[in-house]
């Protein structure tokens, strides 16, 4: 939304004139160089430097500021060089929009110090548009999100993004066994514990990789979706949804991404509308040509060993934020990944030693039901 053009100062932003008490830097002399930084912009994007804000912080090092400018408002990404990387954000940005995705437009990056400047895809994310009360009023956004996913699947190519290979995927099972089941349950792992560990997380690894790869953004939810604002370049309003958190993207199974959005770390939904929407994304997946077989029995399988790779890993991930990193929120969202988990683990029986492994850590009872249930 256009904001009213005011008046710029000449003189560059000082720290104290940069959002005064809005934004703060644990870094002075960061502070000092991204004041310099911004007052050379100023000019030439009309930015409006008092209106600096915070947009949103994530799981890793980076942090995202909004403010206001002479057309509008614009994304500034604070991502300090030594702990994160820009550059594949970068490269997936033009992957995606050559693709014909919504996403940021890069506009100044400071490669030194970190400082990126962005194009602004809106206030409002997906989650945040839903209904939560009523998951058939949000089938419209859903499908929106298939749309755009199967864009992006459809331009993939072989040696483009970091391969998604059984390395990374036993990394990231990982970090399930080092931290949620050690560190968080402080579960010792003695040989039965490591035995059962070892034999699930072969199997899974193995079930996921039969699947063919595609570029994977690998964190495609809700909450990194944004809701349609805006024209696209022929001035025309744009009924895409913007995508963001895309970084960390790679070539791997093609059933990840839907797995993610279906599953979200999030919100959670009973398993008729999980299956309603992954029928129609796989309908239209396998018009298109996408590999995803003709048996959708056979997908669906695929789909839920996926995304117990996933909740596995980010289950280990939550626990890492809050033991290590001082970030206690994610571990609240739990629950809802343990749900996930024994609800699939429940389901096939190569997968009932690791359940009642789960069971034995968490003082639960065997799961009984196949619906996920809302979390």
């Amino acid at each position: 939304m256009s904001q009213p053009v005011q008046t710029l100062a000449a003189a560059s932003p000082t720290t104290a004139e940069i959002g005064p008490g809005a934004v703060h830097w644990p870094d002075p002399a960061r502070a000092t160089v991204f004041a310099h930084w911004l007052g050379e912009l100023t000019p030439r994007y009309g930015l409006l430097c008092t209106t600096l804000r915070t947009a949103s912080t994530d799981a890793s090092f980076r942090r995202y500021l909004r403010l206001n400018c002479a057309q509008g408002t614009l994304i500034i990404m604070d991502a300090p060089p030594d702990k994160e990387d820009c550059r594949p954000f970068e490269q997936v940005a033009k992957l995606m929009a050559h693709a014909g995705l919504r996403v940021p437009q890069l506009l100044e990056w400071d490669r030194v110090h970190g400082f990126v400047l962005l194009s602004d895809l809106g206030p409002q994310t997906m989650l945040q548009g839903m209904d939560h009360n009523k998951p058939a009023a949000n089938l419209g956004l859903y499908l929106k999100a298939v749309d755009a996913l199967i864009q992006w699947q459809l331009a993939s190519r072989p040696g483009v993004l970091p391969a998604y290979d059984e390395a990374l995927l036993r990394r990231e099972l990982g970090l399930f066994a080092q931290w949620y089941l050690g560190r968080h349950r402080g579960a010792e792992p003695d040989d039965a514990m490591q035995g059962t560990l070892e034999q699930a997380f072969a199997t899974i690894v193995a079930e996921n990789l039969t699947w063919p790869s595609v570029y994977v953004h690998r964190d495609f939810m809700p909450r990194n979706l944004m809701m349609p604002e805006g024209v696209d370049p022929n001035g025309q309003a744009d009924p895409r949804l913007g995508v963001l958190d895309f970084q960390d993207a790679v070539y791997g199974p093609i059933t990840y991404d839907i797995a993610s959005l279906m599953r979200d770390a999030f919100v959670s939904w009973e398993e008729d509308f999980v299956l309603d929407v992954t029928i129609r994304y796989w309908e239209q997946a396998r018009s298109a040509g996408l590999p995803v077989g003709d048996d959708f029995g056979a997908f669906y399988r695929g789909v839920e060993w996926m995304g117990l790779q996933r909740h596995l890993k980010v289950a280990g991930i939550f626990a890492r934020l809050t033991l290590r990193d001082g970030k206690p929120q994610y571990l609240a969202d739990t629950p809802r990944f343990i749900a996930y988990i024994r609800a699939t683990a429940g389901r096939y029986r190569e997968l009932r030693p690791l359940l009642r492994l789960l069971d034995s850590v968490e003082g639960t009872t065997e799961a009984s039901g196949f619906a996920f249930g809302r979390v």
